[in-house]
């Protein structure tokens, strides 16, 4: 019987051992101090995304003859009031202009260079963000379901309820538990941020009815929607608006009154400005995002 060529059976084993040794070294065990390992200590992640809103320093002082010009949302009156006292305050010489011809105008009026900032109580539509607009969140807010303080209905509504009332498929005050009489709801016009912001948060993106009991001022003017809410009407409101108000009294919704945390009607309000942002604006948006600015725009009046 003729012996067989090669070496031994063995001998392929230990090369079989010696090359799987080494392939686990080079693939698994490379040090750590080689270019193309990744350790423990690298990030696979992307980077970061860019913040929402850029962020102005306080100013340590701004020139005498600074101009800034306000406009938008009526919501907004008393934060822009406070802002234009106290930064005119800290200061002096400068003068800052305020108005509320409403969300949309304001937004226009920047787009045309007819003011510096708007205040607004929406969030900017994609095509708004084309044209340059920046927004900066300034201030959370509560939308208030009112009444006129008179009005004989004392109970609270439910968010189905709201939504029935503003749609107009509920009309008498009997439907939710009050007298039999017609609910006149006095509705904001569509140029306000706080009747968009309504219709997408509370009426999930409805239209308002169109009932004969629902009317639509000609005007974004909180003042002139208390006046017409008598006995028997229904609006809204920022909360910031209603809270000191003789006149009129808010409505609990889901059992929550506005004020509380747990509220469920709730917002952003925002400053929108032209980019790139001029020095009086970097200016004045840099005082109200401070902590100093941040008390002052919310002292109570």
């Amino acid at each position: 019987m003729a012996k067989s060529s090669g070496p031994p059976p063995i001998v392929y084993i230990l090369i079989f051992l010696i090359l799987l040794g080494t392939g686990y070294w080079f693939f698994l065990k490379k040090p750590a101090d080689d270019p193309g390992n990744i350790n423990s200590n690298t990030q696979l992640t992307d980077p970061p995304p860019p913040p929402d809103a850029e962020i102005f320093p306080s100013p340590a002082s701004v020139p005498p003859n600074t101009q800034v010009r306000i406009d938008g949302s009526t919501s907004m009156v008393t934060i822009n009031q406070n802002l234009k006292q106290g930064f005119e305050r800290q200061f002096p010489g400068v003068q800052v202009e305020t108005a509320a011809n409403g969300t949309n105008n304001g937004i226009q009026a920047v787009l045309n260079g007819e003011v510096d900032i708007a205040g607004v109580s929406r969030s900017l539509t994609p095509q708004e963000e084309k044209q340059g607009l920046k927004a900066l969140p300034i201030a959370s807010d509560q939308i208030a379901i009112v009444v006129g303080v008179n009005n004989p209905y004392q109970g609270g509504l439910t968010d189905s309820q709201v939504y029935g009332i503003f749609t107009g498929q509920i009309t008498n005050w009997s439907e939710v538990g009050g007298p039999n009489a017609t609910i006149q709801v006095i509705n904001r016009p569509a140029v306000s941020g706080t009747h968009q912001a309504f219709q997408e948060m509370i009426l999930q993106g409805r239209t308002f009815g169109t009932t004969p009991n629902i009317t639509t001022l000609p005007r974004d003017e909180t003042t002139g929607m208390l006046r017409q809410l008598g006995e028997d009407g229904i609006g809204y409101a920022t909360f910031t608006q209603v809270v000191n108000q003789q006149t009129v009294r808010t409505v609990p919704v889901e059992g929550v009154q506005p004020g509380s945390v747990s509220y469920p009607y709730q917002r952003q309000l925002y400053y929108v400005y032209k980019q790139p942002a001029t020095p009086a604006v970097q200016a004045i948006l840099g005082y109200a995002t401070s902590p100093e600015g941040q008390q002052v725009i919310f002292r109570e009046n």
